[in-house]
């Protein structure tokens, strides 16, 4: 990225996937700023140490509903400023961004732009080198395809939320062709409305293809923004206070190694961070099992109360590393421990917990075999919509947690799928607690399933 007048504009942008967030660190002539980051703020020091700048700013679009903000302490460490929208007023000290009050950073300028919806405090931030329109960091509010989403502080909001989404998200388009677009929030996110595409645009290529700036009317806008809206996390709900009332810093130290008798007697929750077919093959019973990737903390989050002490059963350190930052990133710091493996849990002559896994073609088998055969589908509303299969039961995975399906009969196994054994496997805990014997579908899910069907016919 470069400006008309000048000298390179170095950007990095920083993904957090199982967020589905981007965090933007920029430097231009030395001068660094930090748009929108997570807890973890290490990876972003070390990007400000590669840029060769120093940091004067961290800027954040709005009070964050899907992770607990690093701004506060990443500023402090560097002696910079805390830019937040002034409507969020959060109890601690920061600089207010007033609307269309700009912000001088030496080699370029900070311009506020109100662009509430998304939450009502969301302000967009426009830079500009040598008066020249560059870049918008639009947080929650215009994003690629799409926009935020309006309901996160309740449906009750959602209507007047969306009524504001509409005029901001039509501001934004305003702006010059060229301008590029950078949102927090993508492809992943909870915090889209829609499904969200590619990290980046400009606004150009949003105001020819965005489907939320193609709405003849307001109302239009709202009916479509709304009725499209799927279920988000059980852990958003303590992340706004977080960022508004102020937050710990992240815990620090590694997690004790526990032993079985410590494990076994613990009340803790019991996230099995081993792949889907090790957890198949031997867990611990109750266990949850989210194999390492980036969607632990988010399902950790939706799944588990959000203050539950947890213990990792895990393979190795950087399985458990991974975990512990992925779960501080939305303030679930009670991590008491880690068992590695199962060895030593089995040698014990602890009880152990065990499910089948199968393929596509053992699905196809049993539907043509077995008349009592049931298949669980516990894929996402929208998901179920697109695609379906004749005669399956459907439950989300986060309402397993509180209620499994009264048409599950306990006599006959179960299959279990969603779109590739993941969220399966998860739901297993809760199924055998209900006393069902689960077999999950790993590699494969349910449009597998139906298109394998369909070629049959």
């Amino acid at each position: 990225m470069t400006d008309p007048t000048g000298p390179p504009m170095d950007i990095r942008a920083i993904r957090t996937p199982g967020l589905g967030d981007t965090t933007y660190v920029l430097t231009h002539q030395g001068v660094t700023i930090v748009v929108d980051p997570q807890r973890d703020i290490g990876r972003f020091e070390q990007a400000i140490n590669d840029s060769g700048g120093q940091l004067t700013m961290v800027l954040e679009t709005h009070l964050h509903n899907d992770y607990i903000s690093g701004g506060r302490e990443l500023a402090a460490k560097a002696g910079a400023d805390l830019v937040v929208p002034a409507a969020a007023a959060p109890a601690y000290r920061s600089t207010p961004a007033f609307h269309l009050e700009d912000i001088d950073a030496g080699p370029f300028v900070v311009r506020p732009i109100h662009t509430p919806g998304h939450t009502p405090e969301h302000t967009s931030f426009l830079i500009l080198v040598d008066d020249v329109e560059t870049i918008v960091f639009s947080g929650g509010s215009l994003l690629v395809g799409s926009a935020g989403r309006p309901d996160l502080l309740g449906t009750e909001r959602a209507d007047t939320l969306a009524r504001l989404q509409y005029q901001s998200v039509n501001r934004l388009s305003q702006l010059p062709d060229g301008v590029e677009l950078m949102p927090t929030h993508g492809e992943g996110s909870f915090c889209s409305a829609s499904g969200a595409g590619r990290s980046t645009s400009t606004i150009g290529d949003e105001r020819r293809s965005n489907p939320v700036l193609a709405y003849r009317d307001i109302d239009s806008f709202v009916r479509g923004e709304i009725a499209g809206l799927q279920p988000y996390p059980a852990y958003y709900k303590f992340m706004g206070p977080a960022n508004t009332f102020g937050y710990p810093d992240p815990p620090t130290g590694g997690a004790p190694i526990l032993s079985v008798e410590e494990v076994a007697e613990s009340k803790a929750a019991i996230i099995d961070l081993r792949s889907k077919q090790e957890y198949a093959d031997g867990h611990i019973p109750g266990s949850l099992g989210l194999g390492i990737g980036d969607q632990v903390g988010v399902w950790a989050g939706w799944l588990l109360a959000h203050d539950s002490e947890i213990i990792l059963v895990a393979n190795n350190e950087q399985e458990v590393d991974e975990a512990v930052n992925q779960l501080a990133q939305i303030g679930m710091d009670r991590v008491v421990g880690v068992h590695y493996g199962l060895q030593a849990w089995e040698a014990g002559g602890r009880r152990t917990a065990r499910h089948l896994t199968t393929d596509v073609h053992g699905v196809l088998e049993r539907i043509s075999e077995d008349p009592n055969f049931q298949i669980l589908d516990v894929r996402a509303p929208n998901e179920h919509q697109t695609v379906s299969l004749d005669g399956s039961i459907w439950a989300y995975l986060p309402d397993l947690a509180s209620t499994l399906p009264a048409e599950l009969d306990t006599n006959h196994p179960v299959f279990v799928a969603c779109g590739s054994g993941y969220r399966a496997t998860a739901a297993v805990k809760w199924l055998e607690e209900g006393g069902l014997e689960p077999i999950v579908l790993v590699g494969a899910g349910i449009p597998d399933v139906v298109r394998a069907v369909s070629a049959q016919v």
